[in-house]
């Protein structure tokens, strides 16, 4: 294990311009990656705080009793897709269009009665606030007796839905483009490093040394490039999180976790990068 680590590590004392040209074109790849991934977790964070704002609303026929109505948000709350339930009385629904709706404030002078329903207010959890589960929801408040209907949004909350899978599939398209690049180079300067020491690997299987032995120097060296790239593209983001938090609007940055796994990607890469190199080149030399 310490001649691999040792040979791994002369491989950059042996070519510091191709190591450094490889780590360098490395981490630019995981940068525009990293970037990208910058405004996906913020335009995921938006996506998130306009989902909070997913409400299923059921008005309630004139004449519900109080009872009924304390009844059926136990049952409510109850569903497992729900996260709070809150009656709003006939009175609380004008005082609080009175307070939102100011540019109505001389109708609201003419009103004689009250014309707004008393309603029950469904907020769901942040699991269940995808179109399906919300019209499932929907569908059971319907079911009571005294519900007189229920709005939701349909429209938006299948737009955001929609949202969200473009969002996925945009990613999983532009981060495997990004690693599909990144794998290439590595694999190539893995490739003229095997070719460099083509005469000192055939000397060491004329010794009687396995291809596995030869090879783990190299996969070493991928893993290490990789990783480094990761880290040097992790510290560009930062950089440019930085520049875009203080000129430009308020950003989110990577978790703990999600820049550990960019860094953990870009030494998956190398590894990825080596074998597919080392194992095609190495039966040539």
């Amino acid at each position: 294990m310490n001649l691999t680590i040792r040979e791994a590590l002369l491989a950059f004392r042996r070519a510091p311009l191709l190591s450094a040209l490889s780590v360098t074109t490395i981490a630019f790849s995981l940068f525009v990656l990293g970037l990208f991934g910058l405004v996906a977790v913020n335009f995921q964070r938006a996506l998130n705080e306009i989902a909070q704002r997913v409400e299923i609303v059921a008005y309630l026929l004139p004449g519900t009793p109080g009872e009924t109505v304390t009844l059926a948000l136990k049952d409510i709350e109850a569903f497992p897709e729900v996260q709070a339930a809150n009656y709003v009385s006939e009175d609380s629904a004008l005082a609080r269009a009175k307070r939102e709706l100011v540019e109505f404030r001389d109708q609201y002078r003419e009103l004689e009665n009250n014309p707004l329903p008393a309603s029950i207010e469904v907020k769901l959890k942040p699991s269940f606030r995808d179109a399906a589960h919300v019209n499932v929801v929907a569908d059971r408040l319907r079911g009571f007796g005294f519900v007189d209907d229920v709005h939701f949004g349909r429209d938006w909350v299948e737009k955001l839905d929609r949202l969200r899978q473009l969002a996925a599939a945009v990613g999983i398209v532009v981060g495997g483009a990004f690693a599909a690049v990144a794998i290439i180079i590595i694999g190539t300067t893995i490739r003229m490093a095997v070719l460099q020491r083509s005469r000192e690997i055939a000397i060491m299987r004329l010794v009687g040394a396995t291809d596995g032995f030869i090879r783990r120097p190299f996969l070493l060296q991928g893993t290490i490039k990789g990783l480094l790239g990761g880290i040097v593209a992790m510290g560009f983001s930062f950089g440019a999180y930085y520049l875009i938090n203080r000129f430009l609007i308020q950003a989110t940055f990577f978790t703990k976790v999600q820049a550990l796994a960019i860094i953990g990607f870009g030494a998956l890469i190398g590894l990825m990068g080596s074998l597919l190199s080392v194992g095609r080149h190495l039966k040539r030399v």
